[in-house]
């Protein structure tokens, strides 16, 4: 059904608003109704820091270095298991006497430094200060902390694209955009492409690609207006848009390829420089992977020619920054902040000249799909946008680079999850329009993916089908349910076992298995709800980790399977345990420990994601057979398909298989298909 283009960006805008105010909303409430040191131990902020040293970063930034707290610090090293990362926005603030109060938050907003986490060390944290904040960290004196915010940025660059699109007049539409909303079909292409005259006969940059790959790739350089390459889990995604770029660019062609995150980016910058194609990759330095930075915008701006003269300010502003803490006289530190701020001015200014020229000739720009709407790309046009893990972003979120383009090249699995979306109203349909009225389209779960294969069906789309991650075994059952039974386990890697690993892992039961079910039924494993913890740990841990299920029985199963493994030999780091509650892996939280190598993490964190041993607890066990989330299949495709040798499945079946037909169908080829075991409650201890 075709969608009118002002209706859709309306229905969009209050969709995102609503999103945007659920996510401030929740940041927020934690940081209101919560201490810092609980906002802490549930990796949303770090306390006790005083500012250690101020400097220029990239782009002429203010960087402020936070360090432990001396009087609270006996180490001098931040907490081994906080959770602020590089590329976090945040606030740094002055730490109240007893923490944060309701009333504060606002007064630590005015007063505190908004910024980037631009690295993150053993015993330090640097952040970034945004522009208009860089006059307020000379504020920070004493004790300092830092929380996690919602991004706007994103935000506003999707309102912005939006609200173009609300007042585009058909005359501005081109047939590409009007093809993505159905207002014209989209130009056919053969079938069977490999004996085309132009299309047949490509000289492949990587001649071991396979036939589906070739097939996707051949699809997407022939069509006119939009291509669809549907990459199921470990079918070479990334490999086959690396050589798509490399035969786009033997053709001539301008290229945007733009991703929801820095890592999948970062991805095919990483695959794409071996090849000596000229790359840049826009993005804030501190998001981007190490490996990819000397690519950045920021770094080829520093080492190309007219980078020299930008370089002479920035080193002018250090020594400014320096002499601030020299001085104690107030006329002299307001006179030289006014300084600086000029020259910040000459820099930037200096700097986007220098970013423009070095935009405009290159050939692959490289970017978030948000980043895609930054002032260094925006105005540039494009011949085609390629978006990998489209099926993972927002709609809004890829417009903004589309519109630079007159073709487009979606990747990604519709199959896998989607975004994840705060606000309630943004995950309810859309009401039936009226007789005359156009569709505006569906909530925010709702992909461009998504939409497209429901408007234009499996013509505009290719599907890659040689999987190179799992054993056939653990492919199966996803394979029959979700991918019509096309996938097919490459040689290498269909029979390989843990037992096979390329170090020495001694050969028993729990190393020559690659399934494993450790099915808990009968009632002695069951689930507990964060509201049946004592009140002052539900009263942090369940606006924290919302209406989360824990299982300790259950965990305690984890424990003993991960110790099996590692005892025969399987490293911590190949082993990754994975559930769908928040409450649960808290709970897991002391292997971390024993094991430091091992990885935990939620089912929605692990997407993209592979290991040679993956176990995942399923949690859920009561006598209503209610399973929450863990109904939703596309959930559990996930992660049932990332491991490579070894998947282990520990749950209660009996409650599980009442869940759906789908999870009904999987207990049976669990059942049918692993190996089968039934744990003894009475051998079990708790500390195991």
């Amino acid at each position: 059904m075709s969608v009118s283009i002002p209706s859709f960006a309306r229905h969009q805008l209050s969709l995102l608003a609503a999103e945007q105010a659920a996510e401030a909303s929740e940041a927020a409430s934690q940081a209101s109704q919560h201490s810092p040191t609980a906002l802490q131990r549930a990796g949303a902020a770090l306390t006790n820091l005083v500012v250690g040293a101020v400097r220029t970063g990239f782009g002429g930034r203010t960087v402020v270095e936070l360090t432990p707290d001396p009087a609270t610090s006996t180490t001098g090293e931040l907490p081994a298991e906080h959770g602020i990362r590089t590329g976090d926005v945040v606030l740094v603030s002055e730490l109240a006497a007893g923490g944060a109060k309701k009333r504060e938050v606002k007064e630590m907003e005015k007063k505190g430094v908004r910024g980037v986490v631009v690295r993150v060390a053993r015993g330090a944290v640097s952040v970034a200060a945004d522009e208009e904040k860089e006059d307020a960290v000379a504020g920070l004196g004493g004790r300092v902390w830092i929380v996690r915010l919602a991004d706007e940025v994103t935000y506003k660059r999707m309102k912005f694209t939006m609200e173009k699109m609300e007042k585009m007049s058909e005359s501005e539409q081109s047939i590409f955009i009007r093809v993505l909303f159905g207002l014209s079909t989209p130009s056919t292409v053969p079938a069977d492409l490999s004996s085309d005259e132009e299309f047949g006969k490509i000289d492949w940059v990587d001649p071991t690609l396979n036939e589906s790959q070739k097939d996707a790739i051949r699809f997407a350089l022939a069509s006119k207006e939009i291509a669809l390459i549907h990459g199921p889990p470990g079918t070479g995604k990334t490999h086959t848009l690396i050589e798509l770029i490399l035969q786009m660019l033997k053709r001539g062609l301008r290229i945007l390829v733009c991703g929801p995150s820095n890592i999948s980016v970062d991805n095919i910058v990483e695959r794409l420089a071996p090849h000596k194609v000229p790359i840049i990759r826009i993005g804030h330095p501190a998001r981007l992977l190490p490996s990819v930075v000397n690519h950045s915008l920021d770094v080829l701006t520093q080492t190309s020619e007219a980078g020299a003269i930008v370089q002479d300010v920035r080193a002018e502003m250090d020594a400014k920054q320096a002499s601030i803490s020299k001085t104690k006289s107030g006329r002299e530190r307001r006179a030289i902040y006014g300084e600086l701020k000029e020259l910040r001015k000459e820099y930037r200014e200096r700097e986007r000249k220098c970013v423009s020229n070095l935009v405009g000739g290159s050939k692959v720009v490289l970017a978030t799909l948000h980043g895609s709407g930054g002032y260094q790309v925006r105005g540039e046009q494009f011949d085609v946008v390629i978006i990998d893990e489209a099926s993972q972003a927002l709609e809004a979120q890829c417009w903004v680079a589309l519109l630079s383009a007159k073709k487009a090249v979606c990747a990604g699995d519709h199959l896998q999850l989607p975004p994840t979306i705060k606000s309630l109203n943004s995950k309810s349909k859309p009401k039936k329009p009226k007789d005359g009225e156009a569709a505006t389209g569906t909530g925010l779960e709702t992909t461009l993916f998504d939409r497209l294969l429901a408007l234009h069906g499996p013509s505009i789309k290719r599907m890659l089908t040689t999987q190179y991650r799992m054993h056939e075994k653990i492919m199966r059952f996803p394979s029959d349910e979700l991918y019509e039974g096309k996938l097919v386990a490459a040689e290498a890697v269909k029979d390989r076992l843990l037992r096979d690993l390329p170090y020495e892992v001694e050969a028993n039961d729990e190393t020559s298995e690659p399934l494993v079910f450790i099915d808990t039924q009968g009632g002695d494993f069951p689930e507990k709800a964060e509201e049946e913890d004592e009140p002052t740990k539900k009263s942090i841990r369940s606006s924290l980790f919302g209406d989360s299920k824990s299982n300790e029985m259950e965990a305690a199963l984890v424990r003993l399977h991960v110790k099996a493994l590692v005892e025969s030999g399987v490293k911590p780091e190949d082993i990754a345990v994975v559930t769908p509650y928040n409450a649960q892996l808290a709970v897991l939280a002391p292997l971390k420990e024993a094991y430091p190598g091992i990885e935990l993490g939620s089912v929605d964190g692990f997407q993209g994601r592979e290991k040679e041993a993956v176990i995942v607890s399923l949690v859920r066990s009561n006598s209503d057979g209610e399973v929450g989330f863990l109904g939703e299949k596309r959930r559990l495709n996930v992660a049932m398909t990332r491991p490579k040798r070894s998947l282990t499945v520990i749950g209660d079946s009996e409650t599980v298989r009442r869940g759906s037909p789908f999870l009904k169908r999987w207990m049976e080829f669990l059942e049918e298909n692993a190996d089968l075991r039934y744990p003894d409650v009475s051998t079990l201890a708790l500390d195991a």
